[in-house]
């Protein structure tokens, strides 16, 4: 089949329409649907087409390489021979040399002597004879010199772990905590926290597992829901989904049931 027909083909099997597939990969629903068609032109060349093609199959599961080999063959122009990844590094700055700066230093040489000319015109003018009588009135240097109060800096804090199985375990009340575990087939999932924040957008394989924690809400769309097995707050999720459906769920504290 042809490059689009795959994509498309690949996208029903997961249960996703053109707008899931949108909202997961970012490319906007007119050029989706142009290279499920079979059009290219609206990518605007070689590597934004097989940049989106790229994006595409691995949101639907599919391996990139060997559509991306068809599209050099049918489509490939000399712009396929330029690697990619320089038209999207950033430009390096080289730092420009320059030679020392003397009118700083000279400056700076200046207000030195004019301090050091200050300091000793200063001390000039306190008379001797205060400086003693102070000293023999004042208190014992030894009575009056505060003690030294010990400082103990704190510990440094231990770095915050990862979201794992253990946080399932743990399932803290003050966070919700999300396990997907893909335990039938393979499942395409994407994950926000309370902000809308996207934390995770990819494919699970099968037996694969991900964790997601929040200190709120968390937000899912899983392709293919009923194939998973789904944890919220160290409890286990009844799924009552039928096989190729989409599910948009919502999590929040202490919620062990689907939002």
């Amino acid at each position: 089949m042809a490059i689009g027909r795959v994509l498309q083909r690949a996208r029903l099997d997961a249960g996703l329409g053109i707008d899931d597939i949108s909202t997961a990969t970012r490319v906007r629903i007119p050029i989706v649907q142009a290279i499920e068609q079979g059009d290219f032109s609206r990518c605007g060349g070689d590597v934004y087409a097989k940049g989106h093609i790229k994006t595409l199959a691995r949101a639907v599961g599919l391996d990139p390489r060997p559509l991306l080999e068809r599209y050099d063959a049918e489509y490939g122009t000399s712009e396929s021979l330029t690697p990619a990844s320089p038209l999207f590094e950033a430009e390096r700055i080289r730092p420009e040399r320059r030679g020392p700066n003397w009118t700083a230093a000279m400056v700076a040489a200046i207000v030195a002597v004019i301090g050091f000319v200050g300091f000793t015109l200063f001390q000039g003018n306190d008379p001797a004879g205060d400086s003693g009588t102070q000293a023999a009135e004042g208190a014992n240097p030894a009575e009056s010199k505060p003690t030294p109060t010990p400082h103990h800096s704190a510990p440094p804090a231990a770095p915050k772990p990862a979201p794992s199985d253990s946080a399932i375990a743990a399932a803290p009340r003050d966070k919700v905590t999300v396990m997907i575990n893909a335990a039938q087939s393979r499942s395409w999932v994407s994950a926000k926290d309370h902000n809308g924040q996207v934390i995770f957008d990819g494919t699970l394989q099968k037996g694969e597992k991900k964790t997601f924690q929040d200190s709120d809400k968390i937000d899912l769309i899983v392709g293919n829901v009923s194939s998973v097995e789904l944890f919220v707050n160290g409890k286990k999720i009844d799924n009552q989904f039928k096989p190729g459906q989409v599910g948009r769920l919502s999590y929040t504290k202490g919620d062990p049931e689907v939002g």
